[in-house]
């Protein structure tokens, strides 16, 4: 395992994240699809992205012009300040955590076992998630995938919008999916590396 602590945006993370599976992708590997592979759709279009990157040696620019990552960056700040307030925890910043062959970025760690993740919701969204009182389903993967990149035991995830109450939910490392995780992981890579083989042989 390697903790790099690189500023996340910076080059050195970007290069670091290029042509591996991260967390904040996993979800769409979770999904079954009518391919002889098992993923969906918009899981093969990420493999297509992951192959591309591998050969050009450049990072696709997803974090480009959507509005909301923006703000997501400019809020995290003040949801990790409202965090540490809250619990009394202290939040070490960190750019990217490489293992078994993926990567996750996690939004801070917390002492030895802890990490969190940190979204800024829509208000309409944000009241959902209070109501709810869980991490919401969209989110589970990586969370779990990230307890499982990290090796850390806990994850608090972190809801924000401001004039909202802050949400906090703590989620333990739940052994049955970081497995389905692994596995769906391994085989994302197999498939991909077959595709890659082809490729290449029509490069030869």
């Amino acid at each position: 395992m390697q903790i790099l602590t690189h500023e996340q945006g910076s080059d050195a993370w970007r290069e670091a994240r290029l042509g591996i599976v991260t967390m904040s992708n996993l979800q769409c590997l979770m999904v079954n699809g009518k391919d002889k592979s098992g993923f969906g759709v918009e899981a093969l279009g990420y493999m297509n992205q992951l192959i591309a990157e591998r050969f050009t040696g450049e990072l696709e620019d997803s974090f480009g012009g959507n509005r909301h990552t923006v703000r997501g960056h400019e809020m995290e700040i003040t949801a990790r300040t409202l965090y540490e307030d809250r619990t009394g925890n202290t939040v070490e910043q960190c750019g990217i955590i490489i293992n078994h062959g993926a990567g996750y970025s996690p939004d801070g760690l917390v002492g030895n076992d802890g990490a969190i993740e940190i979204k800024s919701k829509l208000p309409k969204y944000q009241v959902e998630v209070l109501l709810g009182g869980e991490v919401p389903k969209e989110h589970v993967a990586q969370c779990q995938g990230g307890l499982w990149i990290s090796e850390r035991e806990w994850i608090d995830f972190i809801s924000y919008w401001p004039g909202m109450p802050l949400f906090v939910k703590r989620a333990y490392r739940d052994e049955k999916q970081i497995k389905e995780i692994s596995k769906r992981v391994e085989r994302f890579y197999e498939e991909m590396e077959r595709r890659l083989d082809r490729i290449m042989a029509m490069a030869a």
